[in-house]
């Protein structure tokens, strides 16, 4: 196991942003920026032994600076969507700021995606942490926060530990964009999900509060299948968002196989989180990636652990409040199959 670091780029304020790189003894390489607290590469082996790089990400930290689609980043304080970006807490009230439609996404304007963290390598690990004071984008408290990556054999783990000096929500994600063939769309990688069921949404992604079964529906990987599949359908469940934007919850463990039908690379994912938002990259820009890569319309998949969306506002669902003096703690891990198929699993 090896740790090391390089500068990545320089932040208009002058502040040095570092890649901090992470290998495995089988030679397999995670690169994570400290800012946004990004996975900026992960390359494996494929089936015939050569490497490739599975997560989308851009090879400058201006890439990072102007792109709007949280590629790779730690996401917060709130992690998906709040509806028309209110919520109460403790008999007070909060208004969070509109971004997306008319709901808050994602923690906001300058979320932990924009912020560049503190990084140190312990042992084997790097963590990166950060202090989000009281008010910041809206939210109450003041927090503080970790985000430790690691190789746990062929396994990226994230783990999560935050802590409030006063009540607060909070819901954190990695927003890495799959592709396990590297670049193209990836309609025929197959993709299976451990959900029996799934917040159902409106037109604004949000959801209605109906838990649905994803039963003789477009939103069924309990078996199998190819992303794109049922992804194009008249479904209320994909049709209005143009694909997959859509949370799980999560019934069994661990919770999703993904496997490329070019490279025979498969991630296994596993989470401690309630539930996992696929997103299928229905809305991601025409543009240039790592080394001049085409990305696009689905390009990618997101597994974006996480509570639900909006579940502030669903007492019934599992809490996302952060009580005073209170330790979060969770994790996430992505496991490396390379070069099998998912009938050799």
């Amino acid at each position: 196991m090896d740790v090391s670091r390089q500068l990545f780029g320089i932040m208009p304020d002058g502040t040095e942003v570092f890649c901090w790189i992470l290998t495995n003894e089988k030679g397999f390489i995670a690169k994570i920026l400290d800012y946004g607290a990004t996975i900026q590469s992960i390359i494996v082996p494929d089936k015939n032994g050569e490497p490739v790089d599975v997560v989308l990400g851009y090879d400058t930290l201006e890439g990072y600076i102007s792109g709007d689609c949280y590629i790779g980043a730690t996401v917060g304080r709130f992690a998906n969507r709040i509806k028309k970006g209110r919520f109460e807490l403790n008999g007070e009230k909060y208004e969070l700021c509109i971004n997306n439609g008319p709901n808050h996404l994602h923690g906001g304007e300058k979320g932990f995606d924009r912020c560049v963290w503190s990084a140190k390598q312990i042992g084997e690990k790097v963590v990166f942490s950060r202090t989000s004071p009281d008010g910041e984008e809206g939210y109450p408290g003041k927090l503080e926060v970790k985000v430790t990556f690691c190789w746990e054999g062929d396994s990226i783990k994230i783990e999560y530990e935050a802590e409030t000096d006063r009540d607060t929500i909070l819901n954190l994600t990695n927003h890495s964009y799959f592709n396990l063939n590297g670049e193209g769309k990836v309609d025929e990688h197959l993709l299976q999900i451990e959900a029996d069921r799934y917040t159902v949404c409106d037109e604004n992604c949000t959801p209605t509060g109906e838990l649905a079964p994803v039963e003789g529906t477009a939103m069924d990987f309990r078996n199998f299948k190819t992303i794109g599949k049922d992804a194009y359908n008249d479904e209320p469940c994909v049709k209005p968002f143009g694909g997959y934007d859509a949370n799980f919850v999560i019934s069994g463990h661990p919770f999703a196989k993904a496997t490329g039908d070019k490279t025979g690379i498969t991630v296994v994912a596993d989470t401690d989180q309630p539930g996992v938002q696929l997103y299928t990259a229905n809305a991601l820009t025409e543009q240039k990636g790592k080394g001049g890569a085409d990305y696009g319309f689905r390009s990618a998949f997101c597994l974006e652990t996480q509570h639900f969306p909006d579940c502030v506002n669903h007492p019934e669902w599992p809490s996302p409040i952060l009580r005073k003096d209170e330790k979060f703690r969770s994790f996430t891990t992505y496991t490396f199959i390379c070069g099998r198929t998912e009938k050799q699993m």
